[in-house]
């Protein structure tokens, strides 16, 4: 008896535990809750691959501070930037792991897949592309005004180091070439 004695302390503890009122998380205000819902949205336009209605939840004067060669200014060319970007990847998919929003910013921590259609960055066509990112976005009245994509190192050295020239020792083993 003895013996049963901690077991039965430990499972009335647990009953009593998840027997206890719980404090519901607080509300967030309507302009939270409507930063939260564009910035799904935005991220829900990646794996449909339908921007028409980038519009709905970017501003026209938008600046995404995470182009390839610097800031991507206005709608339009943020537009044609997911155009270009995505062209690439079949069956895209982002899963939110966590997102934390005010009524200014929105930041989400996400996991991207997708197969990649061709060759090129140091991948083959029809490899799996998996890739964690945290994407923070400044909104006004709703709508995106500010967007920067941090990605996790490893997934950055992956890209660069498929972009830099291959390197070999020279036949006097003492000087480096490029191939």
């Amino acid at each position: 008896m003895k013996k049963q004695l901690p077991v039965l302390a430990i499972a009335l503890c647990i009953c009593f535990i998840s027997c206890m009122n719980r404090v519901d998380a607080p509300a967030v205000s309507a302009a939270t809750q409507k930063n939260l819902d564009a910035n799904r949205a935005i991220m829900k336009t990646f794996e449909t691959q339908d921007f028409s209605k980038l519009g709905d939840y970017i501003a026209t004067d938008a600046v995404d501070h995470s182009g390839e060669h610097g800031d991507i200014k206005g709608l339009d060319s943020i537009k044609a930037m997911f155009v270009k970007s995505e062209g690439d990847i079949v069956n895209p998919k982002i899963d939110i792991i966590k997102e934390l929003g005010d009524d200014q910013y929105v930041m989400s921590w996400n996991t991207f897949t997708g197969v990649y259609k061709t060759d090129g960055m140091g991948h083959k066509a029809g490899d799996t592309l998996t890739m964690k990112s945290l994407d923070v976005s400044r909104f006004v009245d709703g709508k995106a005004v500010e967007h920067w994509l941090l990605m996790e190192p490893g997934d950055v050295m992956k890209m660069m180091a498929s972009m830099q020239p291959k390197m070999a020792m020279d036949s006097d083993s003492t000087k480096m070439k490029k191939h």
